[in-house]
């Protein structure tokens, strides 16, 4: 592969791999994409022309159980973005010790110039040809940037319908009038919030004192924000989308900015109770915490030496390039990775898998409980381990979640 996004997330690997002593076979193979499918399909669009769209579906490595991630639409979409975020599955459902390996698909589209009926077509025809590859022994979707509850459940009922029954456990992220779970909306941001207050207790700082930016306000960035303020009463003092930046030194209105943006087609654009900012004034903001929680390579070279909070916790998955981060952590900032800071949806999404399978559901705060529970549990292994190999955060959840994919891989052994 050319130097790309999987080359950059291969040298957190190689770090990580070379403090542990990785045994070289083992390495070897986990260091490439177990399987890449790419799919190209058409749809008959509302006024009759038919449209080709290309898809993705990667699985990076199933030695611990079936494949596990999102499938997002973007017309950015590549197949070395979707291998790369299959790798960083692989690493964060060891971390949090789920039966998963790491999967992620995505379709070349934006979704914005699709009617519904378009966007239910595309979204069928890309799954049905997934059929072979998905299931819940298999390989199991779930939502990602520009797709949700909807799409996920349409997804069932395509898979359902070519296998001739209902099939509930082939995606989560589901509505929860068919098979989902409680919890899943909030769950990546309620993580996110977890790790940071963790995080804030591990370097002595009282999280109800501390202000808080957070870059991106979608599903995730909304929740961490919203979980942060009413759960562990942080001072949100910025927030920023796709649209624009808004700033309140005294604590912004949570929930009254998510009300605006639902009604705002999505966007806080034109948000009147707040100072406007350029989007990028954002990162070098005085503040004690940053939540990057848009896409991926939104901290670089260029921004990262604006920076002046001493916490960055990563609502996204890899918002920070490896380049930037060695200039965050040589100004002593602490960041919480990707791999163990949003790895609360793919959490909860197993409680979705083991639900649908049972066909029994647990309530609300059974799922919070159960989810902070191995939230902090993962926390404390990496905080611990980045202490014994006197590393930092990112290259220490690499070191936890390497060592048990590899034990697994060992005690299986190379077939045939």
């Amino acid at each position: 592969m050319s130097k790309s996004l999987y080359q950059d997330a291969l040298k957190t690997f190689s770090r990580a791999a070379d403090l542990m002593n990785l045994d070289p076979g083992v390495r070897k193979f986990l260091e490439r994409p177990q399987r890449s499918l790419i799919v190209e399909f058409p749809v008959i669009m509302d006024d009759g022309r038919t449209e080709m769209f290309t898809g993705y579906r990667v699985q990076h490595n199933t030695a611990r159980g079936p494949a596990k991630g999102g499938v997002r639409y973007h017309p950015n979409v590549t197949l070395d973005e979707v291998q790369t975020l299959a790798f960083w599955m692989t690493w964060k459902c060891a971390l949090l010790n789920l039966p998963y390996g790491g999967g992620k698909g995505g379709i070349k589209v934006d979704p914005s110039k699709l009617s519904v009926r378009e966007l239910e077509r595309l979204s069928r025809r890309y799954f049905s040809e997934l059929h072979k590859f998905v299931g819940p022994q298999k390989d199991i979707p779930a939502p990602d940037v520009n797709t949700n509850a909807q799409v996920m459940a349409w997804y069932l009922d395509t898979y359902s319908m070519n296998e001739g029954r209902t099939v509930l456990g082939v995606v989560t992220g589901k509505p929860v009038e068919v098979g989902g779970s409680t919890g899943r909306n909030e769950a990546t941001g309620r993580g996110v919030a977890v790790c940071t207050a963790e995080a804030c207790k591990m370097t002595g700082k009282d999280i109800s004192e501390a202000t808080v930016a957070v870059q991106g306000f979608g599903n995730v960035g909304s929740f961490s924000a919203k979980i942060l303020q009413d759960d562990y009463k942080a001072k949100i003092v910025a927030v920023s989308d796709v649209s624009a930046a808004y700033y309140d030194p005294n604590g912004l209105d949570i929930d009254d900015l998510i009300a605006y943006r639902d009604q705002n087609h999505g966007l806080i654009d034109g948000y009147p109770k707040a100072q406007r900012l350029d989007r990028e004034e954002i990162f070098g903001l005085d503040v004690d915490i940053l939540i990057p929680a848009a896409l991926e390579k939104s901290i670089t070279i260029e921004n990262a030496s604006e920076i002046k909070a001493k916490l960055i916790v990563e609502g996204a998955n890899g918002p920070v390039t490896t380049e930037a981060e060695k200039i965050l952590l040589s100004n002593g900032i602490l960041v919480v990775p990707d791999i163990l800071a949003n790895a609360g949806g793919v959490t909860v999404s197993y409680f979705e898998w083991v639900q649908d399978l049972q066909s029994f559901f647990w309530d609300l705060e059974e799922i919070r409980s159960k989810l902070k529970k191995m939230m902090l549990r993962a926390f404390s292994e990496v905080w611990y381990t980045m202490k014994d190999y006197d590393t930092d955060m990112r290259t220490a959840a690499y070191i936890v979640a390497i060592k048990k994919v590899a034990e697994v891989v060992k005690l299986r052994g190379i077939y045939p």
